[in-house]
């Protein structure tokens, strides 16, 4: 079932869709989005936000946020690739945190917590399919 989006957060996004393809194949930063958009950082980011579930929706090409680019469509398979290999790696530093940040520590205060163990649990399997991806991506 498709996600509801509000009729202000659509308008929003169309704006943005249209100010994006003026300029592809460069991008935009959120700033120059949002003056150039006429909207304020925060209804830009929930545009944004809105676009990349419409993008999903009508099977149209990914919105990218890169350092080079800004915010711009992607439909070039190397780049798409890179991107996600690197929110991978990312994903995974996240996950590697939490579990030797928070979840050991819990263990360690209370070693019979259940909840604690089934995250430990679920987040080393999480873990684990990250690795793989991240080691399948560099190759």
């Amino acid at each position: 079932m498709p996600k509801r989006l509000s009729a202000t957060a659509e308008r929003h996004a169309d704006l943005v869709r249209t100010r994006l393809l003026e300029v592809a194949p460069t991008g935009l930063a959120l700033l120059e989005l949002a003056a150039d958009c006429g909207l304020s950082r925060w209804q830009t980011r929930r545009a944004l936000v809105t676009l990349r579930d419409l993008c999903a929706q009508e099977g149209w090409p990914p919105l990218l946020w890169t350092r080079e680019l800004g915010y711009h469509f992607c439909a070039s398979e190397p780049e798409l690739e890179a991107w996600e290999l690197t929110w991978v790696s990312r994903e995974l530093t996240q996950f590697r945190r939490m579990l030797t940040g928070t979840l050991g520590p819990h263990l360690q205060l209370f070693p019979n917590s259940a909840w604690a163990e089934y995250l430990t649990a679920q987040f080393r399997a999480i873990e684990s399919n990250l690795e793989m991806a991240a080691g399948y991506g560099s190759q």
